[in-house]
């Protein structure tokens, strides 16, 4: 599974820079409003140093990180939500995604446009909220149009809790709250809410884009957008994107590590960003390791075997017998699948078993 984070916000806070920084597509930037007009999409690889400590040890014929799709969506504009700025074009691409990164200006710079003519990402923030609040409103209004009749009189207890769940996010929105907010009580209610994919349910992670100086400690805008999102299930993230765009094009490893050595950190903000938006979306790796290839697969925490098996084909899932499992400690520190098996440090599970991050596993099926 790839995990796809879409870059919003509104005009030159950042975005394309940002983007150019974490993927190996060039989203074009320059100083104006819809540089960005169709979606670029880029990838880049999940950080991971165990894979390096695999590779040592295996010596395969190639290594295969697990991956990020990251979107870089036009920037978005008030009156987005009718249309306003290649509005619905834009908020399409989010409904796309896996989790949004928020990214909002917090440096001054005389020499870059805003668009509302002043620094202030507090406003900046509540304008992009607003924008997707009232999509989402819009497709409550719509779904409960449909809805209503079956689960009042019709008898329907599915149309019910979807109703019920309906009338929840709507009480939010009109609240000017994001339908992440909204806590359910058990999974059931949590899956229908996220299959109604409203946008303000997504993830979400601000990215406050700070200059040189700030990019350390943060600074007055950083604290108050903390301050602002609190009571929101949200992270946050401080980044310097000038500066992560001139640690980008350093290729040697030594001289990145130099760079950020000399401004203070130990490293880059992409990597953290990257990190970052694993967590958010409550996804883990484990390991296949072979002569043939050893690499990183992802999945959700808590996902038992079979799942975790269909990741790499859905076949293993369907025809799953068992689980051969070795503990990332163990593999590295007897040095082979061969040592640990005979150490009794390989495992045997059945479909009940819950993949925990690092594991090492061989998967037996039949089909």
């Amino acid at each position: 599974m790839a995990l796809r984070c879409g870059i919003v916000g509104l005009p030159n806070v950042g975005k394309s820079t940002l983007f150019n920084c974490i993927s190996s597509g060039k989203a074009q930037s320059a100083n104006f409003p819809f540089c960005t007009i169709e979606p670029n999409i880029g990838s880049t690889i999940v950080p991971d140093p165990r894979l390096e400590v695999l590779e040592k040890l295996v010596n395969p014929n190639r290594v295969v990180p697990a991956t990020v799709e990251i979107v870089d969506i036009a920037g978005l504009v008030k009156g987005a939500s009718k249309g306003e700025g290649l509005g619905n074009q834009f908020l399409a691409n989010i409904r796309e995604t896996d989790a949004i990164l928020h990214i909002l200006r917090c440096f001054d710079d005389p020499n870059i446009v805003h668009v509302d003519g002043s620094v202030d990402p507090i406003r900046d923030k509540e304008i992009i909220d607003l924008e997707l609040q009232l999509k989402d409103l819009e497709t409550v209004e719509n779904r409960l149009s449909k809805v209503s009749k079956q689960a009042v009189s019709g008898g329907d207890k599915q149309a019910k809790r979807l109703y019920d769940i309906l009338i929840r996010f709507r009480e939010a929105l009109l609240a000017g709250k994001s339908a992440r907010t909204v806590v359910f009580d058990n999974a059931e209610d949590e899956k229908m809410a996220r299959d109604l994919f409203l946008l303000t349910n997504k993830p979400v992670m601000y990215v406050c884009n700070v200059d040189e100086a700030s990019a350390l400690t943060g600074n007055e805008y950083v604290e108050r957008v903390r301050e602002v999102i609190r009571e929101e299930n949200a992270e946050l993230l401080v980044i310097a994107a000038k500066i992560e765009s001139e640690i980008a094009e350093l290729e040697d490893y030594e001289e990145r590590q130099l760079f950020l050595n000399e401004i203070g950190l130990q490293e880059s903000g992409v990597v953290r960003l990257i990190q970052s938006a694993y967590n958010l979306l409550n996804l883990q790796t484990y390991f296949t390791c072979g002569v043939q290839e050893v690499r990183a697969w992802t999945i959700n925490k808590g996902d038992k075997a079979p799942r975790a098996a269909s990741v790499i084909h859905t076949d293993f899932e369907r025809g799953f017998i068992r689980a051969e499992v070795i503990k990332y400690e163990d593999f590295v520190h007897y040095g082979s699948e061969a040592a640990c098996r005979a150490a009794g440090k390989l495992g045997v599970e059945g479909k009940e078993y819950v993949v925990q991050d690092g594991d090492i596993m061989h998967f037996l099926f039949n089909v």
